[in-house]
C-alpha cells in the first residue's frame, strides 16, 4: 500500500534555492504549496494539483493550516483526470463544508466521466439513461422521467432532434425528467434545464476536419453539465420543482441524414433552412427550448458546446452568457463570482435573430460562410431566442466554451473540465425564481 503524501501550504515564498517564483518546495514528509501573492492563490494551488495528478502521485493528503473549501477545491480540479482513479484527501474543516466537497468531487466526476467516454460507448439513449439515473440516484422519491426515441420524436414534433440523429442507426432521444421534492404532482415547474447531447458530432454533410472531428466526443456536454448542475443542486438541499431536458443525437453522414437545403417545421411554426448540417446544437436546442417553454417555468436555462465563436471570444478559461433579460444576465455572472466560475457576457439583442436571413424559411440555421460569420455565437443565440417567449425574460443561454480541453494544461487535464456546474447549482436556488 502507498503512503499519501502530505501538501501543505506556505504563505512565503519558497527558498531561493527553489528557483524563482517556485510553486513548491518539500519537507520531511511531503510538499508546500508557495502562494506569498493572495491574487494567485487558487490557481496556483490547482496547479500544483494538476503536477502532481501528471506525476502520479495517489491520494495526496491536504493538511495543516490556510486550507479553506475554496483552496481545496482548486486543489481537486487540477489532481482530476482521466487516468487518475483517487481523489484528495480533504484537509479538516466544518461537516457541512466536507459534504459540499464530497458532492462537488461526485458530481464533477460524474460530469467528467460523461464527457470523456467514449462516442462508441456512450450513444444518446446511454447518455440521456446516465443522467435519468445519476439524478434518481441522489433522491429516488423525487425523480420521475421518460425518454422520448426516434420516430416518437418526429410524432411528437421534436424535428430538430429527429432531423439531426435519423443519419444514426443509433436513435436520437430527448430526455424528460422530473425533479419534484413536494410530492405534488400539481406544484408548477421552478426551472427548467436544456442540454445539448451531441455524443459525436461529424459535422454531417458539413463534415469536419479529422482534427476538428477528433474532439467531438465531448460535444454533449451540455446534457452532462445541465444534469450535474441539478445534481450539485439537489446535494445542498433544492426544494425546487426542475425538468431536466437533455436533446441527445449523433451527427452523422448516411443515405438518411439531413442535408444542406432541408427545411425543418418546428411545433411553434418556425421554419428553418438548413445551410449547415455542423451547426446541430442550435437545432436540437430549438426543441428543447419549446418544451421548457410549454412547463411554464420562470427560469429556463439551456448549455450548450455550442461554437467555436465563443471559444475564439473568451478562450477556454471562461464559458460564456448569452441573455436578453439583462437583470437576469447580471445575476448569472454575480452567481458565477460567487462559485469562483469564470463567466463572461457576450452581446445578444433582439436584431440577432435576423442575422440568419434565408429565401426559403423563417431563418437558416446559420449563415453559409466559413465557421458562421461575423458574431458567429451571438447569432446562434439569437436563432434560439425564437424558441423562448418574445422577450426572452426569464431565459439564460450558455456557450460552454470552458467545458472542456482537448490537451493537457497547467490548470486542466484534457477532456472534461466540469466547470460551470456550480453556477448552475447556484442559479436553480436563487430564492425569486
Amino acid at each position: 500500500m502507498s503512503i499519501a503524501i502530505n501538501v501543505k501550504i506556505n504563505k512565503q515564498a519558497a527558498p531561493k534555492e527553489w528557483g524563482k517564483n517556485a510553486l513548491t518546495s518539500s519537507f520531511a514528509d511531503g510538499i508546500l504549496i508557495h502562494i506569498p501573492d493572495e491574487l494567485q492563490q487558487l490557481d496556483r494551488i490547482q496547479k500544483v494539483g494538476r503536477q502532481l495528478s501528471a506525476s502520479g502521485v495517489p491520494a495526496p493528503q491536504l493538511v495543516g493550516e490556510y486550507w479553506d473549501i475554496e483552496s481545496q477545491w482548486a486543489f481537486a480540479q487540477g489532481y482530476m483526470s482521466p487516468s487518475q482513479k483517487t481523489s484528495p484527501q480533504w484537509a479538516a474543516l466544518s461537516a457541512d463544508e466536507i459534504s459540499e466537497l464530497d458532492s462537488r468531487y461526485q458530481t464533477a466526476s460524474w460530469v467528467r466521466e460523461q464527457v470523456n467516454a467514449t462516442p462508441e460507448d456512450l450513444s444518446p439513449a446511454i447518455l440521456a439513461q446516465n443522467a435519468a439515473e445519476f439524478v434518481q440516484s441522489l433522491k429516488p422519491e423525487a425523480v420521475s422521467y421518460e425518454i422520448v426515441s426516434g420516430d416518437d420524436l418526429l410524432t411528437a414534433g421534436m424535428v430538430g432532434i429527429h432531423g439531426v440523429g435519423r443519419g444514426s442507426k443509433r436513435p436520437p432521444v430527448l430526455l424528460r425528467l422530473d425533479y419534484n421534492p413536494t410530492g405534488d404532482v400539481n406544484k408548477p415547474v421552478d426551472v427548467a434545464l436544456v442540454g445539448k447531447g451531441i455524443t459525436f458530432d461529424s459535422g454531417g454533410y458539413s463534415i469536419k476536419t479529422s482534427e476538428g472531428m477528433l474532439s467531438m466526443k465531448m460535444d454533449m456536454g451540455g446534457a452532462a453539465h445541465v444534469t450535474g448542475g441539478l445534481a450539485l443542486a439537489i446535494s445542498r438541499g433544492l426544494d425546487k420543482r426542475v425538468s431536466l431536458l437533455l436533446c441527445c443525437a449523433e451527427n452523422l453522414i448516411s443515405d438518411h441524414a439531413y442535408k444542406l437545403g432541408d427545411i425543418l417545421t418546428y411545433a411553434n411554426g418556425t421554419t428553418v433552412e438548413i445551410v449547415n448540417t455542423d451547426a446541430e446544437g442550435r437545432l436540437v436546442l430549438a426543441d428543447g427550448l419549446l418544451q421548457a417553454s410549454a412547463t411554464g417555468a420562470k427560469l429556463i436555462i439551456d448549455a450548450a458546446t455550442l461554437t467555436g465563436a465563443a471559444n475564439v471570444a473568451v478562450g477556454n478559461e471562461y464559458n460564456a452568457v448569452f441573455a436578453l433579460d439583462k437583470e437576469l444576465q447580471v445575476k448569472a455572472l454575480e452567481c458565477a463570482d460567487k462559485e469562483n466560475e469564470p463567466h463572461w457576457a457576450l452581446p445578444l439583442e433582439k436584431f440577432h435573430r435576423n442575422k440568419c436571413p434565408s429565401p426559403f424559411a423563417d431563418t437558416a440555421n446559420s449563415c453559409s460562410v466559413k465557421g458562421g460569420g461575423a458574431g458567429g455565437a451571438s447569432n446562434a443565440a439569437g436563432f434560439l431566442s425564437r424558441f423562448v417567449n418574445d422577450e426572452g425574460k426569464g431565459w439564460l443561454h450558455f456557450d460552454l466554451a470552458g467545458a472542456m480541453f482537448s490537451n493537457d494544461n497547467s490548470l486542466w487535464s484534457a477532456g472534461g473540465s466540469a466547470m460551470g456546474i456550480r453556477t448552475l447549482a447556484r442559479l436553480l436556488q436563487l430564492e425569486d425564481n
